[in-house]
């Protein structure tokens, strides 16, 4: 059985430990509500983009665009691209590895892929295991912008413009429901036009705009020309909304880990505690037993020198 010493300095390290995990979370916290906060604030810019091409496809329903299916004659895809989004770093439970998991089973579907990957763990997961990468966005996911997601989005949009990919998709997870993350595979390009004509679930995680068709409208030079022109500030609205959904989800399960670690951290200090009261309280038993037997033994020694001096 360990000594005292041994037992509490195990639980200094186990108290320094802890601070380490509740500063963590009280980070994760802070880094949460703030980014929570900007996506609200450019909710609004980012709403108007699925305004106006709900406007134009009401006034212009045959309307042809190389951004959206067809009304008929759809084609299936044959090659891929995939927006994978993960962190820059681990000890956030499985948030990580429940993206890899959902990019590597899409992979083994489509075999005809380019990735494009946000976060140092995806990087590393994937040169890891010798998967090709088209290219990885050297910025940190730590601090998503909008000027960032629309980086992703001008990239995206020219390989799909080269008509190098026939569909674009990112996988990225989203716990704005509540509860635990989950990891959502979506097509990106091309849209579906009952997408913006009253989806019950419209495609965007922005408000849907409930104006009136009534209304007239001019688009100018055209209404191609005008819903090609819109097309990339509301991908990058959403793909901005998309690395603000992951990064939350990172801090979510960032803070779930280290509340998890604290408890655990609470469980051993209290085992430790009491293996160290019991260490402590044994060894205070010995001392008082081995001065007990001492003075038996002194009393003893007395009795027998009085009784030969008699």
């Amino acid at each position: 059985m360990a000594n005292t010493k041994v037992i509490k300095n195990r639980i200094n390290s186990v108290r320094n430990t802890q601070k380490i995990t509740n500063a963590m979370y009280l980070i994760a916290s802070t880094k949460l509500r703030k980014a929570k906060a900007e996506l609200d604030a450019v909710r609004p810019f980012f709403e108007l983009f699925e305004r106006e091409i709900k406007l134009i496809f009401e006034k212009r329903a045959d309307l042809k665009s190389e951004y959206f299916y067809p009304v008929t004659g759809r084609k299936p895809a044959e090659s891929y691209a995939y927006l994978v989004i993960t962190a820059d770093k681990g000890l956030a439970g499985a948030y990580n590895m429940n993206v890899i998991k959902a990019a590597a089973e899409e992979l083994k579907i489509h075999k005809k892929t380019r990735l494009f990957v946000v976060g140092e763990y995806g990087r590393q997961y994937f040169n890891k295991h010798h998967i090709e990468i088209e290219q990885s966005f050297p910025y940190t996911a730590q601090n998503p912008t909008v000027r960032r997601a629309k980086d992703i989005a001008l990239r995206l949009l020219a390989e799909y413009d080269a008509h190098r990919v026939d569909e674009i998709r990112i996988i990225y997870s989203d716990s704005s429901g509540g509860g635990d993350a989950k990891v959502i595979v979506k097509r990106l390009l091309p849209f579906e036009r009952e997408d913006f004509l009253g989806a019950k679930k419209p495609f965007s995680r922005f408000t849907p705009y409930e104006g009136s068709a009534a209304d007239e409208y001019e688009f100018i030079p055209n209404a191609s020309e005008a819903l090609a022109g819109i097309i990339p500030g509301y991908l990058s609205g959403f793909i901005y909304g998309a690395l603000i959904d992951s990064f939350c989800s990172e801090q979510n399960a960032r803070m779930t880990a280290m509340s998890s670690a604290n408890d655990n951290a609470e469980g051993l200090l209290s085992s430790l505690q009491l293996e160290y009261n019991s260490v402590r309280q044994a060894a205070i038993t010995q001392e008082i037993t081995e001065v007990a037997a001492g003075a038996k033994a002194q009393k003893k020694k007395r009795a027998k020198e009085k009784m030969k001096s008699e």
